[in-house]
């Protein structure tokens, strides 16, 4: 009665497992191809009715919707980029504003913010979205997640997961950002099984737990959703930083989580970790060269994405500014949609250094190995020749010329050159890394261009 008694509440569990898999994902190849095709068309007859943004571009590059009817049929139209988003704004919403319940923005780090009108019908699809996402990572009905970054400032991710955790049926705990104490109390008190959570952020959470005695090996935390971070290398082995996490607190999972409010959709980790899945009822992935060519699986290129189901304002063929490339194949957890690469830089961030191509991740996770770096910043500019010039400012407790060699070795050995390396106070650096109460740290700061601050 025993075993049996086990069994079925086994056989539940995997029912909830299996039921927020959606049957398109388990699909062959071909038919997630034809189902995708399908949804394209209603989204082009959508745009050329509503958005006067599309209605201009297809006028002005005579384009005529009936001619696409496959997804390599997309080439055939211009993409969109963030400049264009920022510059006609108004022109991609294609409902009156009576129809918009909430209005989410971008957060500004590649230029000014982008406002995001979301209807009724937005919000469910992103509850969806979230909720199908989470649950790649192995959040279920009756679990309890404690969300450790803001829900204000019109911050879509947020809301996205607030939204996912409920449609779920999974409790909430939103403690928000920051405050390692707080963080604690509240685990302590509630319990929570999942957190969703900067990952670098974990190691001060670790570092006030072993200050303060907190048996936080034993803690009910069992899975992290980290975001806003890298937590892998390309060959999806673990970065540094995960690394660093994985020693202090082995019993827990880390998993990657990857989205824009552009997108209105996530790319999640199943327990595999082989890349975030992509969920084709909610988005079209292409993966394109600088000449706007589509590139194979395999190679990098920039993502482009059209968002499918979205009444406020849906984007066609939307450059994100992100190199990755993506995967296909069937995966052991039984979906056989695409997957994405964890993300090798954005485009804009591209660094040419003696002869060398960069992208910052490359540099974070360097900086990560070093347990004396509090905070740093890293600084792009021109030198008057023009060429890339990189600078890298660290807040540390113990600064001192041995550490700056061991920092400059490890650069040498890893990537064969070495930035220029200066110390400076923790607290003034942090102000720089939050100003005007960004909600994310600009780590990167973009000197080649003016005002271009990112990451």
């Amino acid at each position: 009665h025993r075993r049996n008694k086990f069994l079925s509440k086994r056989k539940k569990y995997l029912l909830i497992r299996q039921i927020m898999i959606p049957d398109i994902e388990r699909q062959s190849k071909e038919i997630i191809k034809q189902f995708q095709e399908k949804k394209l068309q209603e989204l082009l007859h959508y745009l050329n009715k509503y958005s006067p943004y599309y209605q201009r571009l297809f006028r002005e590059n005579s384009i005529d919707i009936s001619q696409i009817n496959t997804l390599e049929d997309l080439c055939k139209i211009p993409s969109t980029s963030k400049d264009d988003l920022q510059q006609h704004n108004r022109d991609f919403l294609c409902v009156p504003p009576t129809a918009i319940v909430d209005y989410a923005a971008t957060s500004g780090t590649l230029g000014l913010p982008v406002t995001f009108g979301l209807t009724e019908n937005d919000l469910d699809r992103l509850a969806y979205n979230e909720a199908i996402s989470l649950n790649c990572a192995g959040i279920q009905k009756g679990d309890i997640v404690q969300l450790m970054t803001t829900i204000d400032r019109r911050f879509m991710a947020g809301l996205a997961y607030f939204l996912g955790i409920r449609k779920l049926g999974a409790s909430i705990i939103r403690v928000g950002a920051g405050i390692p104490e707080l963080q604690w109390d509240s685990i302590t008190s509630h319990n929570p099984k999942f957190l969703i959570a900067v990952p670098s952020f974990l190691l001060k959470m670790i570092e006030y737990a072993e200050k303060n005695n907190i048996d936080y090996l034993n803690s009910s935390v069992k899975g992290v959703i980290c975001i806003g971070e890298a937590l892998r290398l390309q060959d999806f082995s673990p970065n540094l930083l995960t690394k660093k996490i994985m020693e202090k607190w082995p019993s827990i999972e880390l998993f990657s989580t990857y989205a824009s409010t552009e997108m209105s959709t996530t790319f999640t980790e199943c327990n595999h970790k082989r890349g975030g899945h992509h969920h084709p009822e909610l988005i079209i992935t292409e993966v394109l060269d600088e000449n706007g060519k589509s590139l194979p699986y395999g190679e990098y290129g920039e993502l482009t994405i059209t968002t499918l189901g979205i009444e406020g304002m849906p984007l066609l063929r939307f450059r994100t500014g992100d190199i990755v490339t993506l995967y296909e194949g069937t995966c052991s957890c039984g979906r056989n949609t695409l997957r994405v690469s964890p993300v090798l830089g954005r485009k804009q961030q591209m660094i040419k250094y003696k002869g060398t191509t960069l992208y910052p991740p490359v540099l974070m996770d360097l900086l990560s190995s070093f347990g004396q770096i509090e905070n740093y910043i890293i600084e792009i500019s021109n030198n008057e020749i023009l060429t890339d010039e990189i600078l890298i400012k660290i807040g540390s407790h113990t600064p001192s010329e041995r550490l700056k060699e061991e920092i400059a070795d490890h650069f040498r050995a890893k990537i064969r050159v070495v930035p220029k390396i200066e110390f400076h106070k923790i607290e003034d650096l942090e102000k720089q890394l939050y100003p005007k109460g960004n909600r994310k740290p600009l780590k990167f700061i973009d000197k080649r261009i003016k005002d271009k601050n990112v990451f």
